[in-house]
C-alpha cells in the first residue's frame, strides 16, 4: 500500500524533474506523470494538502494563480548559474578522466530540471581538454584522506614516463613514505602534501602520479610543525617558485599589472617607475622556473635587483642563447 511519505516524494521527484520557472505544470500534467512514472494516484484534496507539507518543511514550490492553478519548484540545492560554473570547472580539469567527466556532469544535470539539463549537457567540450588517462585517482584520493582523518603514514610509489610516453615507476619503483598532511587543488592538478623523513621536509606529490599501489602504513604520522602555514607553503612552492627566497626588484610594463596581481597578489608592494612601466618588490623563490617566468615577457619584466639576481638572470639568458642550435 502507498503510504504517504511515499507519495510526497513522488511528488517531489516529478516537480524537481519536470518544473522550473520556465516550465510550470498544472495539478493534472502532475497527476499524469505520477500515474506514468511511479502507477501513482493522487486525489486533489490530498495533492494540496501534500504541497503544503512540502512548503512547510522548506521547499520552494511556486504556486502560479491562474485558470488551471500551476506549480513548479523554485530555489534548488544548487542554482542554474553554480551547476554551469561546475560544470566548467568538471570539463577543463586536467585530473578527472574522461569517463569520471561524463558521469559527474550527469550527476549534476540531475540536480535540475530536465530542460535546464538540456541546455548543460556537454556538447563534445571535455574532448577539448587534456584529460587524465588514470582512472584510480579517485581511489588514491579516498585512502589518502582516510590516512589524514587517522592520523597515519602512507606509503607509495610514484609515476614517471619515458622519453616515448609510456608510464614507468620512478626510481627503479622505489617506495615513498610521507606523513599527509593536505590535499590541496592547485594549478589544476591534485597534491598531497606532507612531511617525508627521508628528505626531512615537507614534500608533494601530484595524486594522479601516484601507484594504485599506496597503503596507510600502521604507524603515526610525523606531526605537523606548529610553524607550518599551508597557504605559505602553496604560495611559495606553486606560485612564487621553489627556490631560495629573497626580496626581488622588478619594473615592469603598464599593461602587466594585471599580472602581477595575479602572480603576487593585490597586497604586492608597487609603485610607479616612470611613465610606461612601475616598480615591484616581492619575496621570490629563485629559480630556472622564475627565470623563465620573465624572459616570456620579451623584455616586457625586468629583474632590477638584488644585483646577485640580475646577474643569475643574466646567465640564464646567455645559456639558453648559447644552446640555440644554427
Amino acid at each position: 500500500m502507498l503510504t504517504r511519505q511515499v507519495r510526497i516524494l513522488y511528488i517531489l521527484q516529478i516537480l524537481r524533474k519536470y518544473t522550473d520557472e520556465n516550465h510550470p505544470l498544472t495539478r493534472v500534467q502532475i497527476f499524469e506523470l505520477l500515474k506514468q512514472e511511479y502507477d501513482c494516484y493522487v486525489h486533489r484534496s490530498t495533492f494540496r494538502e501534500d504541497i503544503k507539507l512540502l512548503i512547510s518543511v522548506g521547499f520552494d514550490i511556486v504556486e502560479i494563480e491562474s485558470s488551471q492553478k500551476k506549480y513548479f519548484l523554485g530555489a534548488r540545492e544548487f542554482e542554474l548559474p553554480e551547476i554551469k560554473v561546475l560544470i566548467s570547472a568538471i570539463e577543463s580539469s586536467t585530473v578527472i578522466t574522461y569517463q569520471k567527466s561524463q558521469i559527474l556532469i550527469e550527476k549534476l544535470c540531475n540536480l535540475v530540471s530536465k530542460y535546464q539539463a538540456s541546455s548543460l549537457q556537454s556538447s563534445g567540450d571535455i574532448q577539448k581538454y587534456v584529460k587524465s588517462k588514470n582512472e584510480t585517482i579517485y581511489y588514491t584520493t579516498d585512502i589518502i584522506e582516510k590516512a589524514i582523518q587517522m592520523n597515519r603514514q602512507i606509503s607509495f610509489q610514484y609515476l614517471d614516463y619515458t622519453c616515448n610516453k609510456t608510464p614507468v615507476l620512478r626510481n627503479k619503483g622505489e617506495i615513498y613514505e610521507i606523513s599527509p598532511y593536505r590535499l590541496v587543488w592547485i594549478n589544476d592538478r591534485y597534491y598531497v602534501v606532507g612531511y617525508s623523513k627521508k628528505r626531512k621536509k615537507i614534500v608533494n606529490f601530484r595524486v594522479d602520479r601516484i601507484a594504485r599501489k599506496i597503503d596507510i602504513k600502521p604507524v603515526d604520522r610525523v606531526a605537523m610543525p606548529e610553524d607550518f602555514d599551508i597557504h605559505e607553503y602553496i604560495k611559495s612552492v606553486f606560485s612564487m617558485y621553489d627556490g631560495e627566497r629573497k626580496q626581488v626588484q622588478l619594473r615592469c610594463c603598464h599593461q602587466l599589472m594585471k599580472v602581477i596581481i595575479d602572480k603576487f597578489g593585490e597586497n604586492v608592494r608597487t609603485s610607479v617607475y616612470d611613465e610606461n612601466s612601475f616598480f615591484v618588490e616581492a619575496e621570490i623563490g629563485i629559480s630556472p622556473t622564475f627565470f623563465g617566468w620573465v624572459f616570456s615577457f620579451d623584455g616586457k619584466v625586468e629583474v632590477i635587483g638584488p644585483c646577485d639576481v640580475k646577474e643569475e638572470y643574466r646567465s640564464y639568458v646567455k645559456r639558453a642563447y648559447d644552446r640555440i642550435r644554427i
